[in-house]
């Protein structure tokens, strides 16, 4: 009888480790030369342990930061569900669900899996209120009166001094403050837009953004999105020859709903891509700064040569989505922006601005970003591998290395739309697929925020699991729509 290789003796040990409950979903194992040290066998050995281990889905390697023990039972989504109407422009229809859905985060009874807003565990709101204080003290005239846009220069010097490991070089005078980054994604669409225009956008999408293209009276053409890849630039360069398009929406780091994020090398071909063909890119970096290691990727900004991209984001994911603090690096079209600014509100509160100043200048703000970066990964494998245990086979779900947010395809016969409706009668709410879209092709997927996932919470993935069970037996009748 053959041998046992020695390499499979020390998967076979870590896996009995792992089913044992030694190491938990989202634990690091100890690095290849620990585990060499450990179990008495050369580095190579272990190399080829951990590769064996990763070929079974038992383990992932993150880079930086070593090998950690993956969710069970579940399986990676390789290609995009591509919208089956084919890319060209289309109408965007209206929808009550974001309604309902915005009104369920404010019932506190609610396990809140629907809007992706951060654990207020998380939120560092005594240091906040103390810098708020401060700055309202030593600033007080600054902080009573308008911060006349383009908003404070002193949270605009430290935004610039942030972006730079972003790869993104940024002057001061450049920026516009916010209030939020929805504020400054909506600026852009109508500095760049007219009703009856064209936009080009990743899909699925973050919902709000779709509802602010139906308001603006503008049309889609939804790009593929890949939940590893991140846009589909093939799709895109093919939709630049063959539409007019006015201007391109594209999340590009940790997507909403998603969770992929585009390599340097497609950021640098998607600005060079556009530029070449004259169309402007609104990039939404929102999460950028809540990669699960210490790495902040990139930004498409940062190979912008001409000011063709509008780069926009905020602080409402990483500190405090109450205090409403986004921000626009505009390009080329700082004016036209920050006119429309000017008219529409004059400009954003001061103290909050003030506040987040002192706490990126202070240091306080890479310290929590180390915090929530590590509590937040741990959260969605341990999601994740609840989903795994409780949904129904064939669920797929994404597997970001960002943010906090999962997004779940179920089985073809699962409309979530009436998942949504059961949950909620179960005090638990979910962020439908269709939303995401400005049609029907996410009808059978969902976004849960993993924010606020917690073993408490455990019964709410569960319950969830035993209604798509259900769903999936017996096609749904029920609708939210009219």
């Amino acid at each position: 009888m053959d041998k046992t290789p020695l390499y499979r003796e020390v998967a076979g040990r870590i896996a009995a480790l792992v089913a044992g409950g030694t190491f938990k979903t989202g634990d690091r194992l100890p690095s290849i030369r620990e585990m060499s040290r450990q179990a008495q066998v050369s580095i190579n050995t272990v190399k080829v342990a951990y590769s064996h281990l990763e070929d079974q889905c038992l383990i992932e390697a993150r880079p930086q930061s070593g090998y950690y023990v993956c969710p069970r039972s579940l399986q990676l989504p390789k290609e995009p569900k591509i919208n089956r109407l084919g890319i060209g422009p289309q109408e965007i229809s209206s929808s009550k669900l974001v309604m309902r859905l915005m009104r369920d985060t404010t019932d506190a009874g609610m396990v809140q899996f629907g809007a992706a807003i951060p654990d207020p565990k998380l939120i560092p709101a005594q240091k906040l209120g103390r810098l708020l204080a401060g700055a309202s003290r030593s600033h007080a005239a600054e902080s009573a009166g308008y911060s006349t846009s383009p908003g404070s220069k002193y949270l605009r010097s430290q935004i610039a001094r942030w972006m730079l490991k972003a790869g993104c070089t940024l002057n001061p005078e450049e920026l516009i403050i916010t209030t939020g980054a929805s504020e400054a994604v909506f600026l852009a669409l109508q500095v760049l837009c007219k009703p009856g225009d064209t936009v080009a956008i990743g899909s699925p999408i973050y919902f709000n953004f779709v509802q602010m293209l139906q308001l603006l009276g503008l049309k889609v053409i939804e790009i593929p999105t890949s939940p590893v890849e991140g846009l589909h630039l093939d799709s895109l360069r093919h939709a630049l020859r063959t539409s007019s398009i006015a201007c391109c929406l594209v999340i590009s780091n940790y997507s909403n709903p998603l969770g992929s994020s585009l390599t340097d090398g497609g950021k640098q071909e998607l600005v060079a891509m556009l530029a070449g063909a004259g169309v402007p890119l609104i990039e939404d970096d929102i999460n950028g700064d809540l990669g699960h290691n210490d790495e902040r990727p990139s930004v498409a900004k940062a190979w912008d040569r001409d000011g063709n991209v509008l780069l926009c984001s905020s602080f409402s994911k990483t500190l405090a989505p109450g205090y409403r603090v986004g921000w626009i690096a505009p390009g080329r079209y700082h004016e036209a922006t920050l006119h429309r600014k000017l008219v529409s509100n004059i400009a954003s509160a001061s103290p909050t601005q003030l506040a987040i100043a002192e706490f990126l200048a202070s240091g306080g703000y890479a310290h929590h970003l180390r915090v929530i970066r590590k509590a937040y990964a741990g959260k969605l494998a341990r999601m994740a591998d609840a989903i795994g245990r409780y949904f129904p086979t064939g669920t797929r779900i994404t597997r970001p290395t960002g943010g906090f947010s999962l997004w779940l395809e179920l089985p073809e016969d699962v409309d979530t739309v009436a998942l949504y409706s059961r949950a909620e009668s179960q005090h638990i709410t979910i962020a439908p697929g269709r939303i995401f879209s400005s049609g029907d092709g996410f009808r059978n997927c969902l976004r849960l925020n993993g924010a606020f996932w917690s073993e408490e919470n455990r019964w709410a993935v569960q319950s969830l699991g035993r209604m798509a069970e259900e769903l999936c037996r017996k096609p749904p009748i029920e609708s939210l729509e009219p």
